[in-house]
C-alpha cells in the first residue's frame, strides 16, 4: 500500500475510534463493544453508504468518493474543519500518482523582507513547507532563538521545538505548543504524504523524540490561524504573546506569524524591554535563508 493510502486508512481508523457511540444517535443493538469508538458498519450507516464501500475506503483502496460522501463521512466521524480538510487532502492525494521529484527550494521575495523591516517592532516569523523557517526579523530572533546561526537544513520550527532544550525551557506551555506543531504538521503532510523532505523530517523527529512519536501516532490535525504562547524569557521575563497568521495569496506554502501583546500589559512592557536589549545585542537584520 502506498504511503498516501496508509495515511488515509490510519486517519479514518483513529478518527472512528474517538467517536462516542452514545452521542452518535445509533439504536442499541445489544452487542458488547470490545474496542472504543464506532464500528465500520456504524460509520457507513451514519454516512449513508454501504458497509463494503466504507470498508474499502478505510482500507485505502483506489476509490474516489464524491464531495457529498466525503462530507457525510466527516459528519459521521465528527471531524472539525481541519479534520475534514485533511480527509479531503488524503482522498485527493490517494487518487493521484506519488510525487517522484523533490519540490524546489523555497525563497523569500525581496518585498517580504521589506515587510519584515517595516514590522521591526513586532516579532515576525516566516515559515514555509513542513515548518521550515525561511526568515525571522530581529524581534523574532530575540524572542525565540537566533535561527540564522543554525545550519540551513536545521532551520525548522518543529525540529527546534522538539530537539532544542532552549525551546523546552522557553515555553511555559511547551506540551501544548509542541502538540499543536505535530497536529499542524500532520495536516500539511496530508497534502503531499510522499514528499521526501517531509518524510525525512518526520522520521528523524520520531526517532529522537518520544513525545513527537507518541503524538504523531494519534493522527490528530490542527490548523493554526491564531493563538497565544506563554513564555519564560531570560530577558523579558514571563509574558504571553498572541499571534495571527497570514498566508500569502500568491504563495500558499509561505505563512507569516506575527506576534504581539496587548498595549499597556506586562507582556507589552516585556517586548519593549526585549526590543531595547536586541538593538544593543545584534545588528538587527532579518535572517535570510532558503531551505529545501
Amino acid at each position: 500500500m502506498a504511503e498516501t493510502n496508509r495515511e488515509l486508512a490510519d486517519f479514518l481508523r483513529r478518527a472512528r475510534s474517538q467517536v462516542d457511540p452514545s452521542r452518535a444517535g445509533l439504536p442499541p443493538d445489544g452487542r458488547v463493544r470490545r474496542v472504543p469508538g464506532l464500528r465500520r458498519e456504524e460509520v457507513a450507516l451514519l454516512a449513508g453508504v454501504s458497509s463494503d464501500y466504507y470498508t474499502r475506503l478505510e482500507q485505502g483502496r483506489r476509490i474516489t468518493p464524491s464531495s457529498a460522501v466525503i462530507e457525510a463521512v466527516g459528519r459521521a466521524l465528527e471531524l472539525d474543519d481541519a479534520g475534514r480538510a485533511h480527509l479531503r487532502d488524503l482522498i485527493g492525494a490517494a487518487g493521484t500518482p506519488a510525487r517522484r521529484s523533490p519540490r524546489g527550494v523555497q525563497r523569500v521575495r525581496p518585498g517580504l523582507y521589506q515587510l519584515l523591516d517595516a514590522l521591526d517592532g513586532e516579532p515576525v516569523l516566516v515559515l514555509g513547507r513542513r515548518t521550515d523557517i525561511l526568515a525571522a526579523n530581529r524581534m523574532a530572533r530575540a524572542l525565540f532563538a537566533d535561527f540564522d546561526r543554525l545550519p540551513p537544513r536545521e532551520r525548522n520550527y518543529a525540529r527546534w521545538m522538539f530537539l532544542d532544550d532552549t525551546a523546552r525551557s522557553l515555553f511555559v506551555d511547551w506540551e501544548e505548543q509542541a502538540r499543536t506543531v505535530v497536529e499542524s504538521l500532520r495536516l500539511e503532510v496530508g497534502r503531499d504524504p510522499d514528499d521526501r523532505a517531509t518524510v525525512s523530517l518526520v522520521a528523524g523527529l520520531r526517532e529522537h523524540s518520544r513525545e513527537f512519536d507518541r503524538w504523531w501516532e494519534q493522527h490528530r490535525v490542527h490548523r493554526r490561524t491564531h493563538g497565544s504562547k506563554r513564555l519564560r524569557h531570560p530577558v523579558a521575563g514571563e509574558l504571553t504573546v498572541r499571534y495571527e497568521t497570514l498566508t500569502l495569496p500568491g504563495d500558499p506554502d509561505t505563512t507569516l506569524y506575527i506576534y504581539s501583546a496587548e498595549p499597556g500589559s506586562d507582556a507589552k512592557r516585556g517586548l519593549d524591554l526585549l526590543a531595547s536589549w536586541s538593538l544593543t545585542d545584534s545588528a538587527g537584520t532579518p535572517a535570510r535563508g532558503a531551505t529545501d
